[in-house]
């Protein structure tokens, strides 16, 4: 048997990382048993559905390199399909034409909750004669399309939780088309899993009350149902629902703040599974080589953007200065920084070099010029930030006299790192004295680069100038 997995994302916003984690699992698992990944929109929601959405699935999975054997497939170019198999269902009195007027609906609904009773439809219309029905059709009245339920317990065996049970008399006959081309998440889904020839629906626990009501579908139409693996949920921290104040964003956003598709799959893919050795770095290749689809976690994951941070930072230091470069230039949503590449002032080997140094601090590919933005604009900053510990005004411009004096004094062909440090570390005891003043006056920061890294980019006249600088404030 080839396992066929799939994705099937609505297009009604932008993809968040706790679909992405599904897309990710589907993805692996289908290389690591040699099957097919398919790419379905359900888009049946025309009026929430839209292209701009498509268009962010599509270039998420891109990004990510999760890219699907087939697809995409759009349910809204299906709805032959689906016309035929609602048919059918009526034909074979699996399903009926509910006339109920809203009203009517919500007024059954406030009786039954009056008597302590779960509100769910009482089969009005499924008692209809095929006269009244035909009556009904000829006056154009409205319908929907209902699938008849079975007043039992309906038990399925997901592969990670066993069996689960659902008393099907607390559903009642529930809505699966508005008309017959109008089909519902709850017919549509089904219906493509088995013409897909779907043998693992692989998605989140909270489709777990889904499940039962399509297996429902497989059922009246005789179908083989596939095997249901319904993954943990992902929280916020602290247990809650995972929203944007734990950090959560689109996928997009992400790319655009300058995280790494690397760094993202390898924090997903440990929400909720985890590699022999409980590594905490794993490779795309090595998740495929490894994954067991029985070893994923039931516990809901919690998300920690800490650790996506951190794994980010790992990645990005693992990165060349051309490397980054590349990134930037080839990916668009990190053209703005195409700027900093670009810098007239500074010669290629140069940008390389403040690339390295920016990226030591940084977390993110924005955050590398973030740290290092004094390389390309004017700075200015508070004389008192120029202070090492306890030393008072006077004498920390007499510190950066010093430096001064001996910068000016050291020619071009020894201006380089061994010598600069040579002459700096003889002016005192107190490294901190020359040092520290002298990161200020280069950066306007106290959190840098160290300072003779950033002198050798700036070059001496440019250093000299900054420390004159300096030096006028605390005059």
């Amino acid at each position: 048997m080839v396992i066929r997995v799939r994705f099937a994302p609505s297009p009604t916003g932008r993809l968040h990382l706790g679909s992405i984690r599904t897309a990710l699992f589907n993805f692996v698992f289908a290389k690591n048993q040699k099957g097919i990944f398919i790419l379905r929109i359900e888009d049946t929601d025309k009026e929430r559905s839209k292209k701009e959405f498509v268009d962010d699935i599509i270039e998420s999975l891109k990004w990510l390199n999760l890219n699907p054997d087939e697809g995409p497939i759009f349910q809204s170019e299906r709805i032959e399909i689906y016309r035929k198999v609602i048919e059918e269902l009526l034909e074979k009195g699996k399903a009926y034409r509910c006339f109920c007027t809203k009203e009517e609906l919500e007024l059954k609904r406030q009786i039954q909750i009056t008597k302590g009773e779960p509100p769910r439809y009482d089969g009005t219309c499924a008692r209809l004669s095929k006269e009244e029905i035909n009556e009904k059709l000829s006056k154009n009245a409205p319908y929907v399309v209902r699938l008849k339920v079975p007043e039992q317990i309906l038990a399925f065996k997901d592969l990670l939780r066993g069996e689960i049970k659902f008393d099907l008399r607390l559903i009642g006959d529930f809505v699966i088309a508005k008309s017959e081309t109008e089909p519902l998440f709850h017919l549509a889904t089904p219906v493509d899993d088995y013409y897909q020839g779907i043998t693992h629906v692989i998605r989140g626990a909270e489709h777990i009350p889904n499940t039962s009501k399509q297996i429902l579908i497989f059922k009246a139409m005789n179908w083989k149902i596939p095997i249901y693996v319904h993954i943990p949920l992902i929280l916020g921290e602290g247990g809650g629902k995972l929203s944007k104040r734990h950090g959560a964003k689109s996928v997009l956003e992400y790319r655009e703040e300058g995280y790494l598709p690397e760094a993202i799959v390898n924090f997903l893919v440990l929400l909720g599974w985890h590699p022999k050795g409980d590594r905490e770095i794993i490779s795309m290749n090595e998740i495929i080589k490894e994954f067991v689809l029985e070893d994923v976690e039931k516990r809901p994951a919690v998300f920690n953007l800490k650790k996506l941070i951190w794994l980010n930072k790992v990645y990005l230091k693992k990165l060349s200065a051309k490397d980054i470069e590349n990134l930037i230039l080839n990916d668009p949503y990190l053209n703005d920084l195409r700027n900093y590449l670009e810098f007239e002032n500074y010669s290629l080997e140069k940008i390389h070099n403040i690339i390295e140094l920016g990226k030591e601090r940084a977390a993110t590919i924005r955050e590398i010029f973030e740290t290092v933005k004094f390389f390309y604009q004017d700075f200015d900053y508070n004389k008192e930030l120029l202070i090492w510990k306890d030393y008072t005004f006077e004498q920390i411009k007499n510190s950066l006299i010093q430096v001064k004096n001996a910068i000016e004094k050291i020619s071009e062909d020894k201006f380089n790192y061994e010598y600069i440090k040579q002459i700096l570390d003889s002016l005192s005891e107190d490294k901190g004295y020359t040092y520290w003043p002298l990161r200020v006056a280069l950066s306007g920061s106290e959190a840098s680069p160290p300072p003779i890294d950033i002198m050798l980019i700036l070059g001496k006249d440019k250093t000299l100038k900054l420390i004159e600088k300096a030096i006028e404030k605390l005059s």
